[in-house]
């Protein structure tokens, strides 16, 4: 996984409702396709939606069953039809959360277009994604959105193509893995193999594009050891219940048919967190995007299949963050900066060879509203704490740059590669200004 660590964990079960049969998504002129351009942050796919003829930016979620909107800004921007009080949980510590159940509005993307789609709404103001993905994340958009096309995720190339199943074909791949889908809860879940300590193990996996990791696992056993410790405790991300914390580590092989990952990334998170989850007894963890950008991925959930072919990112290591550090954007300030502008000279004096003085120079002052980064958590024992850097310190500059010229992911990236590269950053804490360094360190 290139970024750092799963920022977003927002694969969480709806409750106290159910989810009724609804006209579902369909492709607007009888089209075969349409293609949809997606950003790809911290491995989510982020693609734009029309709500109701307002334009917000969505996860595409495989994790979750029905549509969510959690952005305050956006429910007042936006008309929701037939609204009724429900409750919510989800993965992580937290009660029950209030929310509203909106029926019968309209969700338009790309081409694809549903006029009676059934939308969560959260008013939760704790519940933003945004500050940790560094741009603006309005909602999510779940697998309702799956069920009616053939959906091809290409996370290199970030486009989504959604094909019309009645006029669809599987092309012969002989690079392709294909395997069943199960589904329970309307959730899509699959089996893959594990290897450790030379023990072979079939786990259940939900198929989960919500979560930024790699693969989470429930059950210690045969991955986690004492003597020598192979596993250090951090912060796993958000979930709709809280903050996950847990373990993590890395596991020697996960197989994805005769493919093979090695040394992969895995997360355990805990107990407490994955109360509900349990519900399924068969489920041993979760894939996330972390292994899903590895591929060019076919869901088919009709046929319940899905279709894994390898991409660029492949074979590229797998790294963990190595300074210790989530950082989040938390608003914008005011910055000044000086513009030097020539003034205009007469071409007449030019031609006649009036420059014995220099160029009159104009100097105006510009005002720009930039993102600034706060320290929300920072790892006990790691690089960026043995450097005394805290909780709540505002992060000005890294590298000798200016921080709101780095866009989030760019800073994750930079902490996640490079180990014993220096890192050189200036922080301010309680108005005082203060010059930092350390070197990445990895955990293992």
């Amino acid at each position: 996984m290139i970024f750092r660590k799963p920022l977003l964990l927002i694969a969480f079960l709806l409750l106290s409702t159910s989810v009724f049969a609804q006209t579902g998504f369909y492709l607007l002129g009888n089209k075969k396709r349409s293609r949809i351009r997606f950003e790809l942050v911290n491995n989510l796919p982020v693609v734009q939606v029309e709500i109701n003829g307002a334009p917000l930016s969505f996860i595409l979620d495989t994790g979750v069953k029905a549509s969510v909107l959690f952005s305050l800004e956006a429910v007042d921007s936006i008309q929701l039809n037939n609204s009724s009080p429900v409750k919510l949980r989800g993965l992580g510590a937290g009660d029950h959360i209030e929310a509203l159940r909106s029926l019968g509005n309209t969700v338009k993307l790309g081409n694809a277009i549903d006029v009676n789609h059934l939308l969560f709404i959260i008013f939760d103001s704790n519940l933003n994604f945004s500050p940790r993905m560094g741009i603006p994340i309005h909602g999510i958009l779940g697998n309702d959105f799956f069920e009616n096309f053939i959906v091809k995720i290409d996370y290199a190339k970030e486009v989504i193509t959604l094909y019309d199943p009645e006029k669809y074909s599987y092309r012969n791949c002989r690079k392709c893995e294909d395997f069943s889908l199960e589904f329970v809860e309307d959730k899509p879940y699959l089996k893959l193999m594990t290897f450790s300590d030379g023990v072979q193990k079939e786990i259940t996996l939900l198929v989960d594009s919500g979560s930024s990791d790699v693969l989470w696992l429930f059950d210690e056993e045969d991955f986690i050891k004492e003597s020598p410790r192979n596993y250090f405790q951090d912060f796993l991300g958000l979930g709709l219940g809280g903050d996950i914390f847990g373990k993590r580590t890395r596991i020697p092989e996960l197989r994805v048919g005769t493919l093979l990952l090695q040394n992969v990334n895995t997360s355990f998170p805990e107990e407490t967190a994955i109360i509900r989850a349990r519900l399924f007894e068969e489920r041993d963890g979760s894939i996330g995007g972390g292994f899903l950008r590895r591929f060019t991925v076919i869901f088919d959930y009709r046929g319940k299949r899905v279709r894994f072919k390898k991409n660029n990112y492949f074979d590229k290591p797998f790294h963990y963050d190595m300074s210790g550090l989530i950082i989040e954007h938390e608003g914008v300030e005011l910055i000044k900066s000086e513009k030097q502008t020539i003034v205009s000279i007469d071409p007449t004096n030019l031609a006649q060879g009036n420059t014995r003085h220099s160029l009159p120079i104009t100097t105006e002052l510009e005002f720009s509203l930039v993102p600034q980064y706060i320290v929300v958590h920072v790892r006990e024992g790691s690089a960026a704490a043995v450097a005394g850097i805290q909780k709540g310190d505002k992060v000005l500059t890294v590298k000798g740059r200016q921080s709101y010229r780095y866009k989030l992911y760019e800073l994750i990236e930079l902490f996640s590669n490079d180990e014993g590269k220096e890192i050189k950053m200036e922080i301010e804490r309680n108005g005082v200004k203060y010059k930092v360094k350390f070197e990445l360190e990895s955990v293992f």
